[in-house]
């Protein structure tokens, strides 16, 4: 999973695949912490607090701080995580009222797909799950399915092309997905099954 989060989304997932190897990636340091008292203490289960991307270098990377997530009266804003400061800025409306306060900035490692596939020497996955505001095209552009096999992915859509835009990027990823002999299914307005045939 590319953006655990605090793991409560994923914990019918957790379930269904305990018996196989999991790996939960997560950069938003008080979400790491929370994510790891959420899920269950199985040993398949490795935990990353890191980013994915298309460069394997140390990136600033900008997310809620603790404090304002209450402040803000949204849980969700603590998903909110990014390479861009302007995405979560662009959250901003009459009832969430963000604001460069309420952001923190950190240096974190980010690795590529293919990295992060040789540390753990995985060879095939079941179920991909990639919820990582915005920077879904960069990780699925990045990835060369004829050297993985991946069952399923699960990816959020909603900002592929800036905060709230869907145009040519996703665009893209679908006809890529579609060539790589994938079936494309919105599941809901946010995020899109690919169930290879």
């Amino acid at each position: 999973m590319l953006g655990a989060h605090i793991g409560v989304h994923i914990l019918a997932d957790i379930e269904d695949y305990k018996n196989q190897n999991i790996l939960l990636i997560e950069p938003v340091p008080h979400n790491f912490k929370i994510l790891k008292k959420n899920i269950p203490n199985y040993e398949s289960i490795k935990f990353e607090q890191l980013t994915i991307g298309k460069d394997n270098k140390v990136r600033k990377f900008y997310f809620i701080k603790e404090d304002s997530i209450h402040k803000l009266k949204k849980h969700w804003a603590s998903g909110i995580g990014s390479f861009d400061k302007q995405h979560i800025l662009n959250h901003k409306t009459k009832r969430f009222k963000v604001s460069n306060d309420d952001i923190e900035t950190i240096e974190i490692q980010c690795l590529t797909f293919s990295d992060i596939l040789n540390k753990y020497s995985i060879k095939t996955i079941d179920k991909l799950l990639i919820d990582v505001e915005g920077a879904e095209f960069e990780i699925l552009n990045s990835i060369d399915f004829d050297k993985i096999e991946i069952k399923k992915i699960i990816f959020e859509f909603k900002h592929f092309d800036e905060t709230f835009k869907e145009g040519p990027k996703l665009k893209k990823i679908k006809e890529k997905l579609i060539k790589s002999n994938y079936i494309l299914t919105e599941i809901d307005k946010e995020n899109i099954l690919a169930e290879k045939k």
